[in-house]
Order: structure tokens, then sequence, then C-alpha cells
């Protein structure tokens, strides 16, 4: 009897290491990263609030941030008397072509003027608002580039933002792997901090191999030729940016 238990133990320990094996062999090692959205000012100004620190969640259509807008004030009430100026030429022309002291062309003329005051209050008045810069996701705030009181040059981003569905991961698998993944398949995807059941839908394969780059410390992995591979979490949210994962 103490010769078959000890033989019946020694075989299961036997499959379970090869299980083990089998399963480490299937390991690929990656991270998670992210595509982030940088917002910029469409002019240059001085950054009067920031609404928003890093970490933050903020909804689409939130108030990140503002910029002085003296000037773009002053545009507007210029705007504004250029368009009175205009209604009241144009009035004066239809007047005179009612009593037929005036031409069409200069009623004509006169609309035109109209109609371009308005166009140009109209660009003054949406220079004013994107002084008041809003989110323009659901995500959280990555990074903050500029403060309160610092001048920001348009195009230049005063903040980056993160919506959970710009997290992807990426791995490296060798070719000898390839022909078991395909683009649309499922994988499962694990860390150490990470819920159980966690997985990943393959949205992009490298055509072309690399060298396996230096995040993988695995010795084995060195040196080898491996190709990218891309997968979008099935649940984003429970990632962060940075993080490595191992992918079965």
């Amino acid at each position: 009897m103490n010769r078959f238990v000890a033989l019946s133990l020694a075989m299961l320990a036997m499959l379970t290491l090869g299980a083990c094996e089998n399963q480490n062999s299937r390991a690929l090692q990656g991270w998670v990263e992210g595509e982030m959205i940088f917002v910029s000012p469409d002019e240059q100004g001085r950054v009067e609030m920031l609404n928003v620190r890093e970490g933050d969640r903020v909804q689409k259509g939130k108030l990140l941030f503002t910029l002085d807008d003296d000037l773009q004030k002053a545009d507007v009430a210029v705007k504004k008397a250029a368009l009175i100026n205009a209604q009241q030429a144009y009035d004066r022309a239809e007047e005179l072509l009612k009593s037929a002291s005036g031409t069409r062309k200069a009623l004509d003329d006169a609309d035109a003027a109209l109609r371009q005051a308005k166009a140009n209050l109209q660009a003054s008045q949406t220079r004013l608002t994107r002084r008041r810069v809003l989110s323009p996701v659901t995500g959280t705030v990555q990074e903050v580039y500029f403060r309160a009181g610092e001048t920001v040059q348009p195009a230049k981003p005063v903040v980056a933002l993160l919506p959970p569905a710009n997290l992807k991961i990426r791995f490296f698998a060798p070719e000898t792997r390839l022909a078991q993944i395909k683009i649309g398949e499922t994988v499962d995807v694990s860390c150490d901090a990470c819920a159980k059941g966690l997985t990943a839908k393959v949205s992009f394969i490298a055509q072309s191999a690399e060298y396996t780059p230096p995040v993988i410390y695995s010795r084995e992995e060195l040196a080898k030729l491996v190709y990218l591979i891309v997968a979008r979490p099935a649940a984003p949210e429970q990632f962060r940016f940075g993080q490595p994962v191992t992918v079965m």
C-alpha cells in the first residue's frame, strides 16, 4: 500500500510539473500602454484657472482649464459695433431703394457687408468661448504640463487625458507561436494586482520581426526575434498605464 501511495504521489507530481511547464511555455510577457489625448489651446494665452489634477477622472464636457480672455472680449466688442454699423447701413440702403433714391447694387453691397459683419462676430465669439477648454473625452488626467499663471503657446498641450478605451496591451511572440494567434482572438491576461479572468482581443500583429525589447527581462527571451502583438482589453478600467502583464 505504501509503495502504491508513493507511486501515485510521484505520478501526480509529474503531471502537475508538466502542466506548470506547459502553462509557462504558453505565457508571453507584455505591458499596458495607452493612446493619450493631448488637450491644447487654439491660441497663445495665460492659464488663469486649472480645474483638474493628475489622477482625476473627468467626464466629457467638463471644464479643464481657462485662459485669459481680455483680448478676445475686446475683439467681440469691436465686432458687435461693426455689426451695428453694418445693420444701420443696410437699413438705410433699403429705405433709399424703396424711395427710389438708392440702387439695387447699393443694397446688395450693404447686405454683403452685413453678412460679413455677422460672420466676423460669430468667429470672435467662438474664439472667446474657446478660452474655456472642455474635456473632449471621458477619461483620466495622466499629465498636467502647465499651471495657473504660466503662458502656453498654441497647439502646446496643457493636459493629457487617457480614455479607458485607448488602453492596449503590447506583447511579443516568437515566430513559432504566430500560428496560434489570430486577429480577433481572445487571450487571457493576468498580473500581480489584477482581478481574475481578465481577457483582451488581439487587434494587431506586426508583419516584421524585431529583437526582444529590453522590457522583457526573461533570460530565455533575450536575443530572439519576436513579433509585436497588440490586444485591446475587454475591461480596460482594470489595468493601469505601464503595468506589466502576462498573456496566455
